[in-house]
């Protein structure tokens, strides 16, 4: 198999993975904003996860339109400022989307916290300060993405053999190297840092739950229809979200950090790349679906609905 084959086949699982990812996310966002228009039913969280579904819906559909550019055509702009746009969209909601995964990770952390903690008066001020947190993310991420829109220019537009490819059509212009490190080194440190909170909030939650299953164990051996306690289901959902987000950014961060050090371009390496960025989105999709008892308790009454007819 060469590369062109390859490449044409990790093509079409990105495109594949890409609209159900869109699709999912689509869903959750319409539910979210449906369920915040209801004041008796929504939850904080549900804020959290109308934000985090818009951002991946963004990421998805930028990430597609690098693979099909004439999905752009009919728009009178010019290949440079299609490509600053796309490509400057997508690394911004990659960005929002750690930020808000690990914002959504800490206000869970809080809100199951026993009051004897201390921990629980912060969970009023995430919520009056909330406006406050999302302009911070959106100034933060808008900013450390902002050399993009300095060095993406059009392939079909340049002659420059030192050109790095991030897309078909898209390139990153040579940076000076102090930029270029400056740079690398904000967008790192972002990523270590809301990633090591996430992870620290999240292996809080696993002890808190854990603590929790063993005082009522006795209760669960006692029923005649044991089944999996709520504890259990929401660490399992816990460390898959995690495992997931930590797996896909980390490789992600690697593949792409290799490339722009290296200044080498490897078209299947690129698209590998795009498919491992694209699967926390897809996923995370899916499993704030299952762990959603509203959504679960929808889609058996739509289920049963049908089956009547």
């Amino acid at each position: 198999m060469n590369i062109l084959s390859t490449y044409v086949i990790i093509k079409k699982c990105f495109v594949f993975q890409a609209g159900i990812g869109i699709s999912a996310n689509t869903f959750l966002l319409f539910f979210h904003l449906l369920t915040l228009l209801q004041n008796d039913r929504s939850k904080f969280t549900d804020l959290i996860s109308c934000h985090l579904s818009l951002f991946h819906i963004l990421m998805l559909l930028t990430a597609v339109a690098f693979l099909s550019p004439d999905m752009f055509e009919s728009l009178n702009f010019q290949n440079d400022l299609k490509c600053k746009a796309i490509f400057y969209i997508n690394i911004v909601m990659r960005g929002l989307s750690i930020c808000t995964t690990c914002f959504l990770c800490v206000f869970q952390a809080i809100t199951i916290s026993p009051s004897t903690s201390g921990l629980l008066k912060f969970k009023h001020t995430l919520r009056n300060n909330i406006t406050c947190i999302f302009f911070l993310f959106w100034c933060l991420n808008l900013s450390f993405s902002s050399y993009i829109i300095i060095y993406t220019v059009a392939y079909s537009n340049v002659t420059q053999i030192s050109l790095l490819h991030v897309s078909n059509y898209c390139s990153l212009s040579p940076m000076n190297s102090i930029i270029k490190r400056v740079f690398f080194t904000l967008t790192t440190s972002r990523d270590v840092f809301f990633v090591g909170v996430m992870l620290f909030s999240s292996a809080y939650m696993v002890i808190l739950l854990f603590r929790h299953k063993r005082r009522s164990q006795h209760l669960h051996s006692t029923s005649l229809f044991p089944r999996t306690s709520p504890e259990k289901r929401a660490t399992q959902t816990i460390l898959l979200l995690v495992s997931c987000f930590v797996v896909t950014y980390w490789v992600d961060l690697i593949i792409i950090s290799s490339s722009i050090m290296l200044w080498t371009h490897d078209p299947v390496l690129m698209i590998v790349q795009k498919l491992v960025l694209n699967v926390y989105a897809t996923v995370c999709s899916f499993v704030q679906i299952g762990s959603d008892k509203r959504i679960i308790n929808i889609l058996k009454i739509c289920n049963r609905s049908d089956n009547k007819f």
